[in-house]
């Protein structure tokens, strides 16, 4: 049987040296690993505790060692963090399991130096209320930092852009395990028969108010092992995406273009909106993401969606379309509880950005029918990439005019703003941190 903790660790180090999606890095981690469900939803619990708490778990090895973290050998790091995460965040690991574990973890690395050190760094600390070993309040941004492991210029640009009050909701939504939602297949079933199918199999699933043909999921198990998911009953797709298509509002008959697809899931949901009659093209740059689109309208049932090879920067003409769903690259600040690496990022691309986000915005828009709808869409928290872009779009074509959001039921605003823009905070409903924005075209 595989060690968790061994499991995690070289997991963590896979991270930190290839720069790889944490997803995609434990689900292979933990698939080549030979481990119970218990072992394997420790190491997720560490893998992903590791992550989400670096800049934390940093600053107190620096209150503990006169050598800082970045003079710290890689993999000797990683151990500290990783037996830090357990004293300070897991309450039932014992403290002498997490200590010796850590040791042992550098004798099968041959880190026969690093072995004492970290044995009396962690013994030292196992003695202190760790959560208490914080920099002065008064020190804000460097206090908030290191509380809630999120870094300074990310914290910086949230008060920036929003306020005080709004940043520090984000950061407080950080904690914790993200709520997973589904939606429910409506050529297949409805929301009650899934409901009880799923209940059956020990999984709870709960409606959200104002949506329908949503559930979120409590507890479960493995999604994708699920005899309802291998039907094609359901498919995993966060809040924010499903207010995103219940704003778009695709009706049967209607032309749909989803320039940047992948994974697909508003794609999905719109066809479904649809009741299979007219189509949907879903195009994005990735021949294998496409393939799972293909897949997954599939298993689904679905056979109006034509997948196409296409980059959304390029001149490539799309079909004239009825609605358009342009959800664009950006720096993901939206999805930081679902991937934590993306806030270490030293380029996160938030300068860059915008200009390319408008040139998507620019080809796609023109392919619009007249009288058509185009929602603009993110997955992150940052004007410059959401409004910024929507404003000088507007600015510079004046055949396009804004089109006011009618909000689903039970949806708050976070912000005072244009009543054709939508910034989803988790905050406030539960979600992701997302933008979207509706344009008409005259």
């Amino acid at each position: 049987m595989s060690n968790p903790r061994y499991v995690a660790f070289k997991a963590l180090i896979k991270i930190e040296e290839e720069k790889a999606y944490s997803n995609l890095t434990l689900d292979s981690a933990l698939k080549n690993a030979e481990m119970s469900p218990l072992d394997k939803a420790f190491a997720s619990s560490v893998f992903y505790g590791v992550l989400e708490k670096k800049i934390t778990l940093d600053y107190i090895i620096s209150r503990f060692s006169k050598i800082k973290p970045k003079k710290i050998d890689l993999k000797t790091l990683v151990i500290l963090r990783m037996a830090l995460y357990q004293l300070a965040f897991m309450d039932k690991v014992p403290a002498s399991a997490a200590v010796n574990e850590a040791v042992k973890i550098c004798k099968k690395e041959k880190l026969y130096q690093s072995s004492g050190f970290v044995n009396a760094l962690l013994r030292n600390a196992a003695k202190s209320d760790l959560l208490t070993v914080l920099p002065s309040p008064k020190d804000q941004i460097r206090f908030l930092s290191v509380k809630y492991s999120c870094p300074e210029k990310i914290i910086k640009l949230w008060i920036s852009d929003y306020n005080k009050t709004v940043a520090e909701g984000i950061l407080k939504a950080l904690d914790g395990k993200p709520p997973v939602y589904v939606r429910v297949n409506t050529l297949k079933t409805n929301t009650a028969e899934l409901s009880e199918k799923l209940s059956s199999g020990g999984i709870s699933a709960v409606t959200v108010n104002g949506l329908s043909n949503a559930l979120e999921i409590r507890s479960f198990g493995s999604l994708s092992d699920n005899e309802q998911y291998k039907q094609g009953l359901f498919y995993v797709q966060d809040l924010s995406s499903q207010i995103c298509c219940e704003i778009l509002n695709a009706k049967p008959g209607d032309i749909v273009s989803d320039v940047c697809s992948a994974p697909g899931g508003k794609s999905f949901t719109s066809a479904q909106n649809m009741c299979g009659q007219g189509a949907v093209y879903s195009y994005d740059i990735y021949p294998h993401k496409l393939k799972l689109i293909e897949n997954t309208a599939a298993r689904l049932g679905i056979d109006n969606i034509i997948v196409s090879l296409r980059d959304a920067l390029s001149d490539m003409p799309l079909n004239d379309s009825d609605k358009i769903i342009c959800d664009v690259p950006c720096s993901g600040l939206g999805v930081l509880r679902r991937k934590p690496e993306i806030r270490y990022k030293d380029d996160t691309g938030i300068d860059s950005l915008p200009d390319i986000q408008l040139k998507i915005l620019e080809n796609t828009a023109k392919y619009l029918k007249s009288g058509g709808v185009l929602v603009y869409s993110t997955c992150t928290l940052h004007n410059d990439e959401n409004s910024g872009v929507v404003n000088r779009f507007l600015a510079e074509h004046k055949d396009f005019v804004p089109y006011p959001i009618t909000l689903p039921q039970g949806i708050k605003r976070t912000i005072n703003e244009p009543e054709y823009m939508l910034t989803l905070f988790p905050q406030t409903n539960n979600t992701d941190g997302f933008f979207i924005c509706t344009i008409k075209k005259r």
